[in-house]
């Protein structure tokens, strides 16, 4: 582990820890990450990134390394417990991968909470997906991603393509996702003061803004709770300190009882979605690296077929 990891953990959990517990406004939580990602998080030289509108749903991010070498697109879902962050805030990590891959990333523009609550993300992201589709990428060249929040969203747009049996993409992976609204996993308490980034009280209040009164126990809403029978390879990484911790560990275990391949990494004492420090984290770096092998090494469905 590099030298940068305390330092990093000692700085996120005295200060943007402690912001994040005693804010309730919900503009200036936006503002603050948004001006903090700004900041913090550059993507290689070269990368191209535009906004534009799909045919059939919103705007989308488009982000493009400077060399494309793969017919590979990264369709992924922002964090921000569903109340904050943006594409914009996800490009940089994103153009990141990009790079390694060169392949290009779409990142959809969803509503947030609490103007606009479940189901309103959801739909959101499911109607970009189909976009993408529509627009003539093939499903098998689709590496569906997300992290926190948006790892919620991801595997809920995977459960809905397996109800549905519609066109699943390659691959999914996620950083730190939230797979259970109620909370249930042993380090949402025991993890809770060695958590870096998330308060949990923080963490609840986020998911009733979300909720505005819907079941978390609906499979809908917790991914731990959906079907995924005849899913693609899921990735999955936490860090051992997290309170979601064992949302992972849970999901990983709950989607292996289903049949699907997954690969669950976790890591020692790094901080909630840590791939988005990778201009400075080594560790970052490191799990983008193995994230981009994983990838190139799962077949397409088109190939197997």
């Amino acid at each position: 582990m590099s030298l940068l990891r305390p330092l990093l953990n000692g700085y996120l959990r005295l200060v943007e820890k402690r912001k994040l517990a005693r804010t309730r406004d919900v503009h200036k939580i936006r503002r603050d990450f948004a001006r903090t990602a700004r900041l913090l998080f550059r993507a290689p030289r070269r990368t191209k990134i535009t906004r534009s509108r799909l045919t059939g749903a919103g705007e989308v991010l488009r982000v493009s390394p400077a060399q494309t070498r793969s017919d590979l697109v990264i369709f992924y879902i922002h964090g921000g417990g569903f109340i904050f962050g943006s594409p914009d805030t996800h490009s940089a990590m994103l153009g990141a991968l990009a790079q390694r891959l060169g392949a290009a990333a779409v990142l959809p523009y969803y509503r947030l909470a609490p103007e606009a609550p479940f189901p309103a993300a959801i739909q959101d992201v499911a109607a970009a997906y189909q976009a993408v589709l529509d627009s003539g990428v093939a499903a098998h060249n689709i590496i569906l991603g997300g992290d926190s929040a948006g790892g919620a969203l991801a595997f809920n747009l995977l459960s809905r393509l397996c109800a549905d049996a519609g066109p699943l993409p390659r691959a999914l992976f996620v950083f730190s996702p939230l797979t259970d609204f109620l909370h249930e996993g042993v380090s949402f308490r025991e993890n809770a003061a060695r958590e870096a980034v998330l308060p949990a009280a923080q963490a609840g209040l986020m998911a009733e803004m979300y909720l505005a009164g819907a079941n978390p126990s609906d499979p809908a809403v917790s991914p731990l709770r959906a079907d995924y029978r005849g899913a693609p390879p899921v990735w999955i990484t936490v860090g051992s300190t997290e309170i979601l911790r064992d949302d992972a560990r849970r999901m990983s275990t709950y989607l292996q009882d289903q049949n699907v391949n997954v690969t669950l990494v976790e890591e020692h004492d790094l901080p909630h979605v840590w791939p988005i420090f990778h201009n400075f984290l080594p560790e970052a770096r490191t799990t983008l690296d193995a994230l981009t092998q994983w990838i190139k090494q799962v077949p397409s469905t088109a190939d197997e077929s």
